[in-house]
């Protein structure tokens, strides 16, 4: 006969047992959780910074990739600028994960001098592709760029292959750097430019050839997306149609929202018209 104390034992055991078994059962699955990861480091530098949300559900068979770079003509603004906006973002295209990234700003000393801010977003880019299984998103990866984010957004997309961009879509980004210094209504930018660049285009022509995003279009380039505005006083609504009409004679895939009033930014209607754009055309081109 067993003792009373050996009963004790087993039912303490067995409803150890029942009680780790229903906790297992009961966790939610990370993925079906919204999370929001802030400050998450891609480099050493504080600079090398991005802000990540992740919505609930995602798996890496259906959950594409925006990914947000600021302005600030290389040598302001940070991932905050777009602050306002993460909630209509998530709200316009509800299954994608967001990454906001910063990268490090150019300064009047000559520190993190043009390609500083490019070699920062292909980094982040490559971080985030390196933690697909981690976040659980797909290899649809999206850039969205305002003012030098879309030419930053614009040079990786055309310009690196891996990962292989989705699409791009850029507000009145640069799209050929000699044209901008030379035709830019601003004399800020102009005076301003060979400062970044190291030196005029005649100075420097490989480094204004490198960063200027049209030079690496391609018949295999990325859909594009363009929004312009017509009174632009400082990137010449000219770049974008040179671009428009580069990316039409090799047969890739775009549009250019032209909006002939607006100038460096809009808000109001405008504003709310290029989100339903961008949602309309990325509904159409990722096909999951």
């Amino acid at each position: 006969m067993k003792r009373p104390g050996t009963w004790l034992v087993i039912g303490i055991y067995v409803s150890m047992w029942l009680a780790v078994s229903c906790n297992k059962n009961d966790r939610p699955d990370p993925a079906s959780v919204a999370v929001v990861y802030t400050d998450v480091s891609y480099g050493s530098d504080a600079q090398q910074k991005m802000d990540i949300y992740l919505p609930a559900g995602r798996s890496q068979a259906v959950t594409p990739l925006l990914i947000l770079i600021h302005g600030g003509a290389w040598v302001s603004g940070d991932k905050s600028d777009f602050a306002p906006y993460i909630d209509s973002i998530k709200k316009m295209l509800p299954g994608y994960a967001v990454a906001n990234i910063n990268y490090r700003l150019a300064t009047i000393f000559g520190a993190n001098l043009f390609p500083a801010q490019e070699d920062d977003v292909n980094s982040a880019i490559q971080f985030l592709l390196n933690h697909i299984e981690a976040y659980d998103i797909s290899g649809h990866f999206i850039y969205l760029g305002l003012s030098a984010g879309g030419q930053l957004a614009l040079l990786q997309a055309y310009k690196y292959a891996t990962p292989e961009a989705s699409a791009v879509i850029s507000f009145f980004g640069p799209t050929d750097m000699t044209d901008l210094y030379f035709h830019s209504p601003d004399t800020t930018i102009i005076k301003y430019l060979p400062l970044l660049m190291g030196g005029k285009p005649s100075q420097n022509p490989e480094l204004y050839y490198s960063s200027s995003p049209i030079n690496y279009v391609s018949a295999q380039s990325c859909p594009t997306l363009l929004l312009q505005g017509g009174q632009d006083p400082l990137v010449p609504p000219a770049e974008a149609f040179h671009l428009r009409d580069t990316l039409q004679q090799l047969g890739v895939i775009n549009k250019m929202i032209y909006y002939p009033d607006d100038g460096h930014g809009w808000t109001g209607k405008d504003l709310q018209d290029s989100f339903e754009q961008i949602s309309a055309f990325l509904e159409k081109i990722i096909r999951l």
